[in-house]
């Protein structure tokens, strides 16, 4: 709740306070203001720097007599400017009755000796100092010497200024002069003391600031407070077993899953497809809590078990490069498996003899070897190991549990052949993938059934899973979401996107 009043009030005063603070300053308090600043206020000795030393000392005042000497004397430069956001017009300075002044600058213990108007930021703005626009200089009468400079009531365009220069005497005192003052009255509006404009407005600091700190706090919110899961994701945890062949899809799926879905987690067992199918059938899928990936469609003997088909999946036949083999037609690689092939010679290889290297029977994986290329089951192999096959001297045939256990053997054994998942055989350094009858194993080849070595992926579930289970997600995730693009990133065809959608039917 608190959350979720911050992700409102936050925004909202993101909003509100620098547009308040605009008009504010632009609007009620700075419509109209007058600004005014002293850009220089120096003696001017000339002792040192001047070519003429001491000349400025002996400039003479005429009204005083011609023989006395200016004494301590200083230039100011003060620049009057229009520093709000609506015109300033003649009408409105405030002034006392019959007063033609608008303005006043006050020199305390300085006389005026001199003034000029040094800068327009508009020539027109010269006819405002006319000689009977009440533009002169005095001084305050009284104990206290002020020195007076009256200025006209001059209109002022947005940003337009104007600068006077004016040499004073000083009259009192001694050391730094008192700083100049000014007095009038601007109507719906004021005068103020400003600053160059150089540096940072500190109320544009501010406003910075309190931008950064509500951008920062929005964010930690948003960092901090779990975001709500997209529809159709479920919580819970889900095992998944069965086809080693397709293990690499499912983890992938089953990670983007969990970042997808938290709350959600997958746990893996691939053994082969048999054994999946095996346990989830045993354990009645744990109440909806075990899934089975196979790459065979199931036998008579699970009758509780749902397929639901995944995907069209690509199989290679791989050997060993000393083989000396890179392409083998259907009858070869028939032959080869078959024991009618026992040297590689035969089919146009190197003098090395032929060493199959085989899965289990109930392989998903082998079944399809079998279905689509031999045409019949293999014969059941001797009592030998893989270990023992590698080191003879003459041919035979091993069996191993998973698809990385046969590149694995593969690779370590020459003369090989074997088969695996396309993907993963394209990723094993040490084994050959051969075409078949000079087709590569991709898609578009065994859409266009030029390529005979493919399979269908399937999920087993026991029976149906619940509504918004995990299960059920899961494999609407796999079927009809993102995790069809997990399948074709691994080389393989979503059932979905098959022009024929019979080529995934449960059957070979």
């Amino acid at each position: 709740m608190g959350a979720l009043l911050f992700n409102i009030v936050l925004p909202l005063a993101g909003i509100a306070i620098p547009v308040g603070a605009f008009f504010w300053e632009f609007v009620f308090v700075g419509r109209k203001r007058l600004g005014w600043r002293v850009q220089m206020d120096t003696p001017v000795t000339g002792e040192a720097d001047s070519g003429h030393a001491g000349a400025l000392r002996h400039l003479r005042q005429t009204d005083e007599g011609p023989d006395r000497n200016l004494q301590d004397l200083s230039v100011v430069l003060v620049r009057i400017e229009n520093s709000g956001a609506t015109t300033i017009t003649a009408a409105d300075y405030v002034t006392a009755a019959n007063g033609r002044a608008g303005l006043h600058l006050l020199f305390p213990d300085r006389r005026v000796i001199g003034m000029a108007v040094t800068e327009l930021s508009d020539p027109g703005l010269a006819v405002c100092f006319e000689p009977e626009s009440g533009f002169a200089h005095r001084e305050l009468p009284g104990p206290q010497r002020v020195g007076v400079i009256d200025l006209p009531k001059v209109p002022l365009n947005r940003s337009q200024h104007y600068k006077i220069l004016a040499t004073l005497e000083r009259t009192a005192g001694s050391g730094e002069y008192p700083d100049p003052t000014m007095q009038g009255v601007v109507t719906a509006g004021g005068v103020a003391q400003t600053r160059g404009r150089t540096g940072v407005s500190m109320l544009m600091v501010a406003l910075v600031g309190f931008l950064v700190t509500v951008i920062a706090a929005m964010t930690v919110i948003d960092i901090a407070e779990p975001q709500p899961a997209p529809a159709g994701c479920a919580t819970g945890a889900l095992t998944v077993v069965g086809s080693t062949a397709f293990e690499r899809v499912i983890r992938d799926a089953g990670e983007r899953y969990e970042r997808t879905c938290p709350g959600s987690a997958f746990e893996y067992g691939f053994e082969g497809s048999e054994r999946g199918m095996a346990a989830v059938a045993d354990e009645k899928g744990r109440d909806g809590t075990l899934l089975a990936i196979g790459d065979a469609p199931k036998d008579g003997g699970y009758p509780s078990l749902v397929p639901r088909p995944l995907a069209l999946s690509l199989f290679s036949v791989v050997v060993h490069p000393d083989t000396g083999v890179r392409d083998l037609t259907a009858a070869q690689i028939r032959d080869l498996f078959l024991g009618r092939v026992t040297n590689w010679q035969q089919v146009g290889g190197a003098d090395r003899p032929v060493r199959v290297v085989n899965r289990y029977p109930g392989s998903g994986s082998r079944w399809n070897l079998e279905t689509r290329l031999l045409d019949s089951a293999q014969q059941l192999e001797a009592g030998i190991t893989c270990n023992e096959l590698r080191r003879g001297a003459g041919p035979g045939r091993c069996q191993t549990l998973t698809t990385g256990d046969v590149l694995a053997e593969v690779t370590q054994t020459s003369g090989a052949v074997g088969y695996s998942e396309s993907a993963d055989a394209a990723d094993t350094d040490g084994v050959v993938s051969v075409t078949i009858g000079g087709r590569p194993a991709t898609r578009e080849e065994a859409a266009g059934r030029a390529y005979p070595f493919w399979g269908v992926e399937y999920a087993f579930s026991h029976g149906d899973f619940a509504p918004g289970s995990l299960g059920a997600s899961f494999l609407r995730f796999l079927t009809a979401e993102a995790g069809q693009d997990v399948i074709r990133a691994y080389g393989n065809l979503p059932c979905a996107e098959l022009a024929d959608p019979s080529w995934c039917r449960p059957g070979p």
